[in-house]
């Protein structure tokens, strides 16, 4: 019974038991900032795995219209709700460094189940890299599988539509941080500070 209580009341004060898999690294690309990047993204085991997909500013099936940044907040950040400790999802300004920042290089990988994956080996300025896959995306209960794109969440809010927040959009052609609906289910690559 006081297990149990204790539980309730970590999970109510935003405290989780959530642990990230054991191979999760925090990679120093040498960014100004000196935002660490995870290895992979929340659900995934591996770096070349999409992991799960969030609706932005919630762990379950809802809509949010939050007007602020939700980075390291356990109810709305998927980072921290599921990794726990001192992983959040990135900010917008965090996206854009990595963004300006770092080289991006399109390559094709072979993952555990020996298929191919495609994505970004980004490396940061020390010459420590990243590899981002290739994602698909849910759109309401309809799961929208990867074919060239890669979609991020920040933890950030834009500004002029409460329905909207930023993400990181990638080709093989092209990468930026933009913004589309809250409502769609995205990846989500953690960060530290």
């Amino acid at each position: 019974m006081q297990k149990a209580i204790l539980a309730l009341t970590l999970i109510l004060f935003g405290m989780s038991f959530a642990k990230p898999p054991q191979n999760v690294q925090a990679v120093d690309l040498g960014l100004p900032s000196g935002t660490k990047w995870a290895n992979m993204n929340v659900g995934a085991f591996q770096p070349t795995e999409e992991g799960d997909f969030f609706r932005w500013g919630a762990n379950e099936n809802s809509r949010t219209k939050l007007n602020f940044d939700i980075a390291g907040n356990p109810k709305y950040d998927a980072a921290t709700a599921n990794w726990g400790g001192d992983w959040k999802m990135p900010t917008q300004e965090q996206m854009q460094e990595l963004v300006d920042n770092c080289k991006w290089e399109w390559k094709e990988k072979v993952n555990n189940e020996k298929s191919i994956v495609k994505g970004y080996e980004v490396a940061g300025p020390n010459g420590n890299s990243i590899f981002l896959p290739v994602t698909g995306w849910r759109d309401g209960s309809v799961l929208r599988p990867a074919v060239g794109y890669g979609f991020f969440w920040s933890s950030s809010p834009y500004e002029g539509d409460r329905g909207s927040a930023y993400f990181l959009l990638f080709d093989s052609d092209s990468r930026s941080v933009d913004r589309c609906l809250r409502s769609d289910g995205r990846a989500v690559r953690p960060v530290q500070e």
